[in-house]
């Protein structure tokens, strides 16, 4: 199991801030697929990804029990 956890545009998309995910094994850019199928109107395009609160490239490895984040960009002044 991997926690996930959305934040701003992604959060209102997926109708929530964050769920589980039943998991054994992959990469950062395994779980972002699985997201991008699951709320496919949200554009993932230029989201950050987070394990376990340090970004980290697409490549990273996810393991049960990770925390992983999806960070759209943020504007503001």
């Amino acid at each position: 199991m991997i926690h996930l956890h959305y934040f701003a545009g992604l959060k209102d998309a997926a109708g929530k801030a964050e769920e589980s995910l039943p998991w054994e094994d992959g990469t950062a850019a395994d779980v972002l697929q699985w997201a991008k199928t699951s709320y496919p109107a949200f554009d993932f395009s230029a989201v950050q990804i987070a394990v376990n609160e340090e970004y980290v490239p697409r490549t990273e490895p996810v393991k049960p029990g990770d925390h992983v984040a999806f960070i759209p960009p943020v504007s503001g002044g």
